[in-house]
């Protein structure tokens, strides 16, 4: 009898909090756990193969490979837990298989308990940056090397796992959009900052996968983007997924509607024209200079605020941020009218008359090229022939 009362006793805290005062009430029936995770300590055993099973159990077993995947297993040490770990990556490899073959349309059961298991595996807290950990003072982003996780074996497979999911087309988004949330896309942005380039990758894939899949979710999306712009621009300049994020906004700013929304002007003059301040811009500037021609090629009448913007930000003493920036004012003027050109035509030869006398050699070089190349443009204004003469003069006698 004694045992029966201590056994009854040890069941109550899994099914409540025992620091909850309501634990004391009535017990719960028949519920559901809301996070199905074995215990840390317990062992990884095999389990059988899809096909080696009725297709009546699939989808039990597809939830009991899920519980394997929620063991976190420690990879810095490479001779612990071999066993576990190879059992582990033979498991994720096999339900990617089984979402990729779309054998079989999955249960909403079974989509909360993946996502769930998909949110163990890579929200986590990311390790410091290189120069955080030795207390060195921060070196330049293009010379770092990359920091790889070692934990790469699984979290690819993982991320695998979840773009699979997210562009098959069993997937419906009125049921997928209840587990892929705004708290759950958070988190995948909040992964962009991770050094190692090849899960950024994944995330920038994932990310555009998502965007385009749930629209409900695209205004969501923008703004967070815009929110770790705006971080990065005026606190801490250094963010390891400004490239990555920035090829996404380019796909997202090809398809905007035209005429454009007064949101996208206002992204493009508070958060896209102000990255070309932060010292690390060489690294995504690539990236950034699509983007901004891409705004002058859908509305040509937004090219004099970029071409102002360009010059707000144009580098005093950095040759060669310089050369980054003739680059991108060339991809800009090749998109721009002569009526806009008009309006900051006398802004933009005071500084081109400043960087003719660069003593810089390659400056010069670039802004000879960038007037050849725009001389139909330039000779369409009122006097600008005589205009070019003088450029012409004043670039001969510096070479």
């Amino acid at each position: 009898m004694f045992k029966r009362i201590m056994k009854g006793g040890q069941k109550k805290p899994s099914k409540t909090d025992p620091s909850d005062p309501s634990s004391f009430g009535p017990p719960v029936t028949a519920a559901a756990p809301e996070v199905v995770v074995p215990p840390p300590t317990g062992t990884i055993e095999p389990l059988p193969l899809f096909r080696d099973v009725p297709v009546s159990e699939r989808q039990t077993l597809f939830i009991r490979k899920l519980q394997i995947c929620c063991h976190v297993l420690d990879f810095s040490d490479t001779l612990k837990s071999i066993r576990e770990k190879e059992i582990k990556r033979q498991t994720l490899m096999e339900l990617v298989d089984f979402i990729q073959s779309g054998s079989g349309k999955i249960t909403e059961t079974c989509q909360e308990e993946m996502i769930k298991m998909v949110a163990v595996n890579i929200f986590r807290c990311l390790p410091p940056a290189s120069h955080e950990n030795t207390g060195q003072e921060p070196t330049d982003p293009e010379e770092e090397e990359p920091c790889l996780d070692p934990a790469w074996p699984h979290l690819q497979l993982v991320y695998e796992l979840l773009l699979r999911y997210i562009v098959s087309s069993d997937t419906d988004t009125k049921v997928a959009k209840r587990y892929i949330d705004h708290s759950f896309v958070l988190k995948l942005l909040d992964l962009f900052d991770s050094e190692d380039p090849r899960e950024r990758e994944y995330l920038k894939t994932i990310l555009h996968r998502v965007y385009g899949k749930f629209m409900v979710h695209r205004p969501f999306i923008r703004k967070a983007i815009n929110n770790i712009f705006f971080r990065f621009i005026y606190e801490t300049e250094r963010h390891s997924g400004i490239g990555e994020l920035l090829e996404i906004l380019g796909s997202i700013i090809n398809g905007f509607a035209l005429p454009m929304k007064e949101e996208h002007k206002l992204f493009l003059s508070r958060a896209l024209l102000p990255l070309h301040k932060p010292k690390p811009v060489a690294v995504y500037h690539q990236q950034l200079s699509y983007c901004i021609a891409q705004f002058v090629e859908k509305d040509f009448k937004l090219a004099d605020a970029v071409i102002r913007g360009l010059l707000k930000y144009w580098p005093v003493t950095n040759c060669q941020k310089e050369v980054l920036f003739l680059g991108e004012l060339e991809e800009v003027l090749e998109a721009t009218q002569a009526a806009e050109f008009q309006r900051c035509m006398v802004p933009l030869f005071r500084q081109v008359a400043r960087c003719l006398n660069s003593s810089h050699f390659q400056v010069r070089v670039d802004l000879f090229f960038i007037t050849f190349a725009d001389a139909s443009l330039f000779s369409t204004l009122p006097l600008g022939i005589r205009v070019m003469n003088v450029q012409f003069v004043q670039l001969f006698r510096c070479l």
